[in-house]
């Protein structure tokens, strides 16, 4: 499984990272975090405002840090 991170390296995006590797980390699951910092990628992505958050690609959230919860969710939705 692939969890992308997208944004330029704010704080609201360094906190989505940890955030994701904790959710991660507390599900016990073998998950990939890859941080995406090219505009350019970000723009492909669809994202109108960092940072934002997709699992297996699909597009979760953008412009905000979302909670532990909402993060597990999405990553269980795509088990």
């Amino acid at each position: 499984m692939k969890v992308q991170i997208y944004g330029t390296g704010c704080a609201k995006c360094n906190m989505l990272e940890k955030a994701a590797k904790q959710a991660i980390s507390e599900m016990g699951i073998k998950a990939e975090v890859v941080k995406v910092s090219d505009i350019n990628q970000i723009v492909e992505a669809g994202i109108l405002a960092t940072p934002g958050f997709a699992v297996e690609g699909e597009v979760k959230s953008m412009g905000r840090v979302p909670s532990l919860d909402e993060i597990k969710k999405w990553i269980k939705a795509k088990m």
